[in-house]
């Protein structure tokens, strides 16, 4: 972990920028390298592909992988976002899959190795329909993203590490090497979403795991609701621990805030609680 400076990035949509040029010179304010980028604004053409990456790369920044939503996402409760989330919702399917076509081409044209999302709420039991469905869209995902040489990796947190582990299983069996999916470990969505505790998660899944990003949280008192995202450090993830956890696993480690006003002082809280702990 002596080199994790060198992997410590920010995910694009915290720092909310207006341009691709805001984006660059926040990044180098935040003296950062490495960038997780939101694919949909370039597949959609608000942003265009050679002025992002030009103007990242004057700013000596590198897009170490990307990031996609999916159509028709309701984050208002932990209900909405089960039954709206990610590949689940029969009626955006054909949207979501045309959506990660064009994804994977700015991808490719980009030279980003990984793109990561959230797959939606995987159920639990193996042999619930739901699950074979959504395994069989994932899959299509995956062989769509490998055939640009793009590798994909799903957001934990929409169900326990255990589930996760399972569908990984089942999906990576029926694809080729180049396809094989992974893990972008979100400690906090763990807390979130209740989903377990994301150091024992980070262990079982470690195998896996193609990119973290350094997000906290804190637990609901109410069953059945959310927890709070919080700035890294004042939550309920034992960073200490976390990382002890993540050593040796050579990967990117993306700062993501996606709360609160503060959102570039939060993310320089975060990149120093990296340096102090791990650097």
């Amino acid at each position: 972990m002596a080199n994790i400076m060198d992997k410590l990035g920010v995910c694009s949509w915290s720092l909310r920028p207006e341009s691709p040029r805001d984006l660059a010179e926040k990044v180098a304010g935040l003296g950062l390298r490495r960038v997780q980028l939101h694919l949909d604004p370039v597949r959609e053409g608000a942003w265009r592909a050679d002025e992002t990456a030009g103007v990242l790369k004057l700013a000596n920044a590198t897009i170490a992988s990307g990031m996609m939503g999916t159509k028709g996402e309701d984050y208002s409760t932990l209900e909405t976002i089960k039954l709206t989330g990610g590949v689940r919702p029969d009626e955006h399917w054909e949207a979501n899959l045309r959506a990660a076509e064009g994804n994977a081409i700015f991808a490719a044209r980009l030279g980003i190795p990984l793109v990561t999302f959230h797959a939606g709420f995987l159920p639990h039991d193996s042999s619930d329909p739901l699950r074979a469905r959504m395994a069989e869209r994932l899959r299509q995902i995956a062989e769509v993203f490998a055939a640009r040489n793009v590798r994909i990796a799903f957001e934990t947190g929409q169900e326990d590490a255990d589930t996760l582990l399972g569908v990984l299983k089942e999906l990576n069996a029926s694809l080729p090497d180049k396809a094989k999916v992974g893990v972008n470990f979100d400690p906090a969505n763990m807390i979130l979403y209740g989903m377990g505790d994301p150091i024992d998660a980070l262990r079982k899944l470690a195998p896996h795991v193609r990119q973290i990003h350094i997000k906290d949280a804190k637990p609901t008192a109410t069953p059945g609701t959310w927890g709070t995202e919080e700035p890294a450090g004042t939550g309920a993830v034992d960073w200490q621990r976390f990382f002890e956890a993540a050593r040796g696993l050579h990967v990117d480690f993306m700062i993501e805030r996606e709360a609160g006003d503060a959102r570039e002082r939060d993310i320089a809280t975060a990149r120093d609680l990296v340096r102090r702990i791990a650097g």
